[in-house]
């Protein structure tokens, strides 16, 4: 079950509106007509691409290991995270 607030082009659409669904024709999508919207079962599935790479940077960000640990502790000392000066 996917919540419809979370599908951009189907945020704020009436009931009345949400329920005049079709498959597309291959059965891979849905599409109502009277929004003018499609949403890809895949995309429902897997999410979007922009969406699969913040969540694998997030959990990459998340992951400790020892150096990043000691490097946390070094940064701590000198209050905070050194700058990026380009």
């Amino acid at each position: 079950m996917v919540s419809l607030d979370l599908l951009q082009d189907l945020q704020g659409a009436s009931l009345n509106d949400l329920a005049k669904i079709e498959i597309t024709p291959l059965g891979k999508g849905l599409h109502w007509p009277r929004l003018d919207a499609d949403v890809l079962v895949e995309g429902l599935i897997y999410g979007s691409r922009s969406w699969m790479a913040a969540q694998m940077g997030r959990v990459g960000g998340s992951s400790a290991s020892p150096a990043k640990a000691a490097a946390a502790r070094q940064n701590g000392t000198k209050s905070g995270r050194p700058r990026n000066v380009a």
